[in-house]
C-alpha cells in the first residue's frame, strides 16, 4: 500500500465484509491496513477481500519493532517494471526506425503517427512495455468495473487499449510507461517520508550494556525488564528512557524534542531513548520497556496519525469520487456528438476522446494532499511535536484564541525563592541556614525550594533536631538548643506573633503574587522567604510571535487566586485573565470562547486540563516527553517545555495550507488547459500523460519542501 488511492479501494473491497468502512483504519506510512471486525470473519476471507481490490496482504509483524519484512519484490518491483517499460518504450521506437528505414519515415507525415504499418516484432515489443507498465494497473482497474466505481487506474486502462485498437502503438506504451512512471514517483514521496519517520527507530541502539555484579554486559534492548541499571558512555545513544543515578552530563535531546541545546544532566534526571550523551558517563536505571518508550510513542502516534484524513484530503476524495465517473461520459461524448450531430471524423474524435481520459486522470490531485500531509507529519515531529493525525495538521492554521492553563504552562510549575526579608536582626543568611535545616528532609515542592536555593547560595543549612511536620501548616525543630518554625501566615496567626507591622508586610508581599513562608522562634518572627512560581524565560517573546502570526486573542485561565494571576500575566503580556477556576470553569471559559473565536487552542499539562482540551478546537500538550498521559491526552504534543514551538506550529500549519492549496489549483488549471488544448486538436496522449507525470512530479516536490521546514526558535 503506498497512496491514499489504494485506501480508498480496500475501504470498498473489505469494508463490506467487516463491518463498514469505519472498522478499518490504515497507516500508509508502514503500509498497514488493522481491522476490528463486527462480526467473526476469518484471515483468510480478509485476504480474498484484499486480493480482490488487485492488492496482496500478509499478517502485520511487530517483532523487534520492524514491523514487515518486505520480500525484493514488494520493495522493488514497481521501480523495476517500471524501468522494463521505460527500456521497452525505447527499443520499440528504435526497432521502428530501424525496420521503417529512418527516423522522418517512422514519424511520417502526421508526426508521431506511428500506428499505422507497424511490423509485428514492434508490436511485441510494444506490447511488452505497456504490460510492464500496466501490471499494477490492470487488477485495480478490473476491480473499478466490478465494482462500478471508475477511478484513474481505469482511465488510464481504457485510454492505453483504446489506443492499441486504433494502432497507437507507440502511444499507448507511451501513456503505460508514463502512468507507471508517476505512480512510482508517489511511492517514492511516500517512502521519502516514511524513511524520515522511520529514521527515529534508527536512533535507539539495539543492545544496551546492563551493569551486573560481575561486569557490564550487552543484551538486546527488548529484553531490558524496567528497573535494570546501565551504563551510557560519553558520545553514545541512551537506549532506553530512565533516571540518571551517578554521573553528570549534557545530554542532546533534539531527537525527542526538538531542543536546538543540550540539556544538563545530574542525578535524579529524566533521559529518553534516542537522545546522545554528552562528554560524561551515566548510570542509569530504566523506567520503561523498549516498547513504552516515548520515542516509541512518537513512532506510534506518527504512524497512526497519516491514517487520519484531514479536511483538504476528504475533500478531495469527494470530489474525485464524482470527477472521474464525469471525465469518463464526457469522453464518451466527445466521442459520439461530433461524428453524430456535426459529421466529425470518428478515429478523430474517439481519439481526442482518448486524450481527454489520459488528460482526466485525476493521480497529480488525488496525491498532492496525502503527500503534503505526511510530509508536514514528518517535519513537526523531527521539531518535537507531535501531531496526532493528518486532521490536525490544518487546524493550529485557523486559530483565532489560545487560552494558556497558568501553572506548568506560562510558568514553570516550580516554586522559586524570589525575596528573603530578615527581621529582628537577623540576616539573610540566618533565616536561609534555620528555614534550610528544617526543610532539609521535607518533600514538599516549597521545602525543596528553599533547601535548593541555600546550597545555590552556598549558605550551609543548619543541623535541626526533633523535626516535626505539621500537616497544611509548618514544621518545627530545634537548632543549636532552640525551637524554631516554619510556616504559613495562617500558622503565625495561630501562634499569636503577629504584629500590625508584619501583618502589613505579608499582605503586601501575597498582593504581589507571592508565596510567603515565615521563619520564627519562641520569642519573635525572624524573617520572611517570598516564593513565587517563575514565567517561563520565552513566555512573553512567544505571546508576541503568536499575535504576529495572527492570533487575536490570549487567555490565561488559572485555580490560582487572582493576585497572583495577575502579576504572571503582566510579565507574559496574555490579553485576558480568568482566575480561581475548577476544572469544570475552564471548560465553559472554553465554550464561551470557542462562540466567539470559532478556532480556539487550549495549551496544558495534558492531564488535569484534559477536559477543556477535549472541548477545545485544538488541545496542546506542554512538555509531553516525560508524560504519556500528556502524549495520549491532546491533539498535539509540543515534547519539551518550549513556548516557541506555538508560533512555529501555528506557521508551519499554514505552509501546509498554503502548499495543499497550491497543488490542489495548479492540478486543476493544467488539466483545464489541455481540455481546451484537446477540442482545439492540439494536445496528443503522449504528452497529455507527460503534462500529468509533470504536475504530479511538481506536486510531490512541492510537498517534500515541507521536510525542510525550519526548526523553531529555543
Amino acid at each position: 500500500m503506498d497512496c491514499a488511492e489504494e485506501v480508498t479501494l480496500l475501504k470498498k473491497s473489505v469494508g463490506p465484509i467487516v463491518g463498514g468502512e469505519e472498522r478499518l483504519a490504515f497507516d500508509i506510512l508502514n503500509a498497514k491496513m488493522i481491522v476490528s471486525p463486527g462480526q467473526p470473519v476469518s484471515r483468510e476471507f480478509i485476504e480474498q477481500a484484499v486480493r480482490s481490490a488487485g492488492l496482496r496482504a500478509e499478517p502485520w509483524r511487530d517483532a523487534d519493532g520492524e514491523g514487515r519484512a518486505e520480500r525484493f519484490w514488494d520493495r522493488r518491483g514497481r521501480t523495476l517494471l517500471t524501468i522494463a517499460s521505460g527500456v521497452l518504450l525505447i527499443g520499440g521506437f528504435l526497432v521502428h526506425v530501424a525496420f521503417v528505414g529512418g527516423l522522418v519515415a517512422a514519424l511520417g507525415s502526421e508526426g508521431l503517427g506511428l500506428g499505422h504499418g507497424v511490423p509485428l516484432v514492434v508490436r511485441i515489443v510494444y506490447g511488452a512495455g505497456i504490460l510492464a507498465g500496466g501490471w499494477f494497473v490492470g487488477p485495480k482497474a478490473w476491480f473499478a468495473v466490478k465494482a462500478l466505481r471508475p477511478d484513474m487506474n481505469l482511465l488510464m486502462l481504457v485510454a492505453v487499449v483504446g489506443a492499441v485498437g486504433i494502432g497507437e502503438w507507440f502511444e499507448a506504451a507511451t501513456v503505460s510507461f508514463l502512468f507507471a512512471l508517476s505512480l512510482t514517483l508517489e511511492t517514492w514521496s511516500i517512502g521519502r517520508a516514511r524513511r524520515a519517520i522511520g529514521a527515529l527507530v534508527a536512533l535507539v541502539p539495539p543492545v544496551v550494556r546492563l551493569i551486573t555484579e560481575a561486569a557490564p554486559r550487552e543484551v538486546p534492548a527488548g529484553e531490558v525488564i524496567p528497573g535494570s541499571l546501565f551504563l551510557v558512555k560519553p558520545g553514545e545513544r541512551i537506549p532506553l528512557d530512565g533516571q540518571v543515578l551517578h554521573g553528570t552530563s549534557d545530554v542532546n535531546q533534539a531527537p525527542i524534542t526538538g531542543e536546538s541545546v543540550p540539556a544538563s544532566k545530574s542525578p535524579g534526571a529524566e533521559v529518553f531513548a534516542g537522545t546522545i550523551n554528552g562528554d560524561g558517563v551515566l548510570e542509569i536505571r530504566s523506567t520503561k520497556k523498549a516498547s513504552d518508550t516515548t520515542l516509541a510513542h512518537i513512532i506510534r502516534m506518527v504512524g497512526e496519525a497519516s491514517s487520519r484524513r484531514a479536511p483538504s484530503e476528504r475533500w478531495v476524495e469527494r470530489f474525485a469520487r464524482v470527477y472521474t465517473p464525469a471525465v469518463m461520459a464526457t469522453a464518451v461524448l466527445v466521442f459520439l456528438i461530433p461524428p453524430l450531430v456535426f459529421q466529425g471524423g470518428w478515429s478523430v474524435w474517439f481519439y481526442r476522446s482518448l486524450v481527454l481520459l489520459v488528460i482526466g486522470c485525476p493521480c497529480a490531485l488525488v496525491i498532492s494532499t496525502p503527500v503534503t500531509i505526511v510530509a508536514s507529519l514528518a517535519a513537526s515531529a523531527r521539531n518535537g511535536v507531535l501531531v496526532k493525525g493528518g486532521d490536525h495538521v490544518e487546524s493550529p492554521a485557523r486559530i483565532a484564541a489560545v487560552a494558556f492553563d497558568k501553572t506548568g504552562t506560562l510558568t514553570r510549575g516550580q516554586p522559586e525563592v524570589t525575596e528573603l526579608v530578615a527581621l529582628n536582626g537577623h540576616t539573610d543568611a540566618e533565616l536561609l541556614a534555620r528555614a534550610a535545616g528544617i526543610e532539609a528532609h521535607n518533600n514538599h515542592p516549597i521545602g525543596r525550594a528553599i533547601a535548593g536555593y541555600a546550597k545555590r547560595r552556598e549558605v550551609t543549612a543548619l543541623s535541626a533536631d526533633d523535626v516535626q511536620m505539621i500537616q497544611g501548616k509548618g514544621a518545627t525543630g530545634r537548632i543549636g538548643g532552640q525551637s524554631y518554625w516554619v510556616g504559613s501566615h495562617r500558622f503565625l496567626e495561630e501562634r499569636q506573633q503577629e504584629t500590625p507591622e508584619v501583618h502589613q508586610r505579608l499582605e503586601a508581599m501575597s498582593g504581589a503574587g507571592q508565596t510567603v513562608v515565615v521563619v520564627g522562634n519562641d520569642r519573635h518572627v525572624c524573617g520572611f522567604i517570598g516564593l513565587a512560581d517563575t514565567v517561563r524565560p520565552e513566555a512573553a517573546s512567544a505571546l508576541r510571535s503568536l499575535r504576529a502570526a495572527g492570533v487575536r486573542h490570549i487567555v490565561m485561565l488559572t485555580g490560582d487566586n487572582r493576585g497572583t494571576a495577575e502579576v504572571i500575566a503582566a510579565k507574559t503580556g496574555v490579553d485576558e485573565i480568568l482566575a480561581e477556576l475548577l476544572p469544570a470553569d475552564k471548560v465553559t471559559a472554553i465554550e464561551s470562547l470557542v462562540a466567539k473565536y470559532k478556532t480556539v487552542a487550549m495549551v496544558g499539562d495534558g492531564v488535569n486540563d484534559a477536559p477543556a482540551m477535549a472541548r477545545a478546537s485544538v488541545g496542546i500538550a506542554m512538555g509531553a516527553a516525560g508524560s504519556d498521559a500528556a502524549i495520549e491526552t491532546a491533539d498535539i504534543a509540543l515534547m519539551s517545555d518550549d513556548l516557541s514551538k506555538l508560533p512555529w506550529l501555528v506557521l508551519h500549519s499554514r505552509r501546509t495550507l498554503t502548499i495543499i492549496r497550491q497543488n490542489i489549483w495548479l492540478s486543476l488549471c493544467v488539466k483545464t488547459l489541455f481540455v481546451v488544448l484537446t477540442f482545439a486538436g492540439f494536445a496528443s496522449l503522449w504528452s497529455a500523460i507527460a503534462a500529468d507525470m509533470g504536475i504530479s512530479l511538481l506536486v510531490i516536490t512541492n510537498a517534500l519542501r515541507l521536510l525542510r521546514a525550519e526548526p523553531a526558535a529555543v
